[in-house]
């Protein structure tokens, strides 16, 4: 994983001055490098937003419509830019708004540092006016948390919280300070944390792990690669892709390992998991030899456990030890950061070609685009459905959009059409499937990289959970596009209930209001369409259009996404209809 180190935005030009707690907690923010950050402000946290306002010439703050939106814009910041994201809230309710993005982020690894201001130090534990225990509540869901109740303490807390946030496997970082340590004073100066004691976040490959890691591979008849975050995290795609390409191995991606290589490499057999290709599914049954490169065997990937690859030898590539035959049993752990891991492994590996294997990928593609992808294709006279929808902005965006998906049907949707062709250009709630996910972090992302295509797309069930950033968007012309794929129901609950429960829709159904109204309210740019016909022309409008775009689509009531591994099965009972 990268070691992204401050950069030199910003550094004290002067000795070690008197300032307050709330100073130094900007001037720790510089000293790190930090020019965006995302939230809203509060009585416990304004001493900080007073400090702010002597910063805003080297410090942009996003002010958020809901505390959850910031921590998502953060997350969207920090999935694209391979930066620490950072968020600020308030004590009570704002520091709790920001527990399901933090959850989110450390199933994710997403490094965030988390501000959150708290009550006096002398009113801790009376249950004071908006005091909550947000050490207590963020304890399961940060790598660490930490209470600052002194003035003296931030600029130690804040190096080590950005130090632990970025280093090894990445994850959200929370630091609480009281009011009265934000107004008290003491001489500021800045040290960067360059490791802690008893915290060893970058393991190194054993040689005998990587030269048994590599005889495997060497010996292989049916060798398969799972690709998953951890290569991106770790910046290793031209190293994957050169490892890739020397084994010859077919390659599947998981949901957050997607755009680790592209998607048109001729080695890329698709996409892992409850709803991805079915060739990727079936032949991990198959496969003599396994090499999983930074995931983590999500219960998404492997269906029943008890039936999982039993018949392959398991080469697991994870930098956290916690993950290693935590699900699956590994012959062969290298416990080391992708990139290191993969460079290891090069010298030891045999150039090597697996035409005839990769051609059994290829003849279940075949059953795949019969059985599924023509369906999903079809376009009806009077509908339209969602595979329609994004390979059409695919292929006009020529897979090198940033696309940010929220969660259900649409997602799944996306993740096996969109053609992703650049880097770290797929974002989403993988590990906890976070609705409401995408607008925010659709903003976040476009902030990070202003200059690239930053698509949302989302379902009409999670828009509504966040629908309220639409008011950032508006107050900061915020250039994002948002797609919205509207079928008036929770769709994916919507079939399983349909599978499963022998259709008793209970409570999928949604009434919904009239979007583009509320969407024009806020001063967006807003297109509804209904109509086949009318689909490529609103999509050129949208992509053409300079600044935020709003695109409405109608989609089938009641489309189902296949493939399918119902819950419970093995990834060999895959189901396509």
């Amino acid at each position: 994983m990268s070691t992204q180190a401050p950069h030199a935005a910003y550094k004290m030009k002067t000795p070690p001055r008197t300032m307050t707690g709330a100073e130094a907690v900007v001037a720790s923010l510089l000293e790190e490098g930090v020019d965006t950050l995302f939230g809203y402000p509060g009585g416990a946290i304004m001493p900080v937003y007073d400090a702010f306002y002597d910063y805003q010439d080297r410090l942009k703050h996003i002010l958020v419509r809901h505390e959850q939106g910031a921590v998502h814009a953060a997350q969207g910041y920090a999935r694209v830019s391979n930066r620490v994201g950072v968020c600020i809230a308030t004590s009570g309710p704002g520091a709790t708004n920001l527990i399901t993005g933090i959850a989110d982020a450390q199933i994710d690894s997403t490094p965030l540092v988390c501000i959150t201001g708290q009550v006096a130090s002398h009113l801790l534990g009376t249950d004071a006016f908006q005091e909550t225990d947000v050490i207590g509540i963020s304890m399961p869901v940060t790598k660490w948390n930490y209470q600052i109740t002194k003035a003296e303490e931030i600029p130690s807390a804040f190096a080590k919280a950005f130090y632990i946030a970025r280093s090894g496997r990445p994850g959200p970082v929370l630091l609480d300070i009281t009011k009265d340590a934000q107004f008290a004073k003491f001489d500021f100066k800045y040290e960067p944390c360059v490791g802690i004691r008893s915290y060893a976040p970058y393991p190194k490959s054993r040689p005998d792990d990587v030269i048994a890691a590599a005889s495997l591979i060497n010996n292989a008849k049916k060798p398969y690669i799972l690709a998953g975050h951890g290569i991106l995290l770790s910046r290793a795609q031209e190293e994957f892709a050169a490892f890739v390409e020397k084994t010859g191995i077919p390659v599947a991606s998981t949901l957050l390992g997607l755009s680790a290589l592209p998607c048109d490499h001729p080695l890329y057999v698709g996409y892992l998991g409850m709803h991805g290709n079915y060739a990727p599914n079936v032949k991990t049954n198959e496969a003599d030899v396994i090499i999983a490169v930074g995931m983590r065997f999500d219960d998404r990937v492997t269906g029943d456990l008890s039936r999982y690859a039993k018949q392959a030898r398991v080469i697991h590539i994870e930098i956290d030890p916690s993950e290693i035959n935590k699900n699956v049993k590994a012959e062969v752990a290298i416990n080391a950061d992708a990139k290191e891991a993969l460079l290891a492994l090069m010298p030891h590996v045999q150039k090597r070609s697996h035409s005839s294997w990769i051609g059994e990928f290829k003849a279940l593609d075949k059953i795949e685009h019969e059985k599924v992808i023509v369906k999903d294709f079809a376009l009806p006279e009077n509908s339209i459905k969602m595979a329609n929808v994004v390979e059409r902005i695919s292929r006009k965006t020529k897979g090198e959009a940033i696309v940010v998906t929220d969660v259900g049907q649409h997602q799944m949707v996306t993740s096996r059409y969109y053609a992703y062709r650049g880097q770290d250009n797929n974002v989403t709630s993988g590990g906890l499937g976070t609705m409401g996910f995408a607008l925010p972090a659709a903003i976040g992302a476009k902030f990070a990289r202003p200059n690239e295509e930053v698509i949302a797309i989302i379902g009409d069930g999670g828009f509504q959970m966040t629908l309220q950033e639409l008011g950032t968007i508006f107050q900061e012309n915020t250039g994002v596009k948002i797609v919205l794929l509207n079928n008036n129901f929770l769709g994916m609950v919507r079939q399983w209930q349909q599978l499963f429960f022998d259709r008793r829709y209970s409570s999928v159904e949604m009434k919904n209001p009239d979007f583009i109204k509320i969407t024009e309210g806020f001063g967006l740019k807003a297109r509804k369409v209904e109509q086949p016909s009318e689909l490529d022309a609103a999509i050129d409008e949208m992509l053409a259009h300079d600044g935020p775009y709003f695109l409405e689509v109608v989609v089938e009531r009641e489309e189902n996404v296949f493939p399918m591994v119902p819950t419970g099965a093995s990834v060999a009972e895959i189901r396509l209809e």
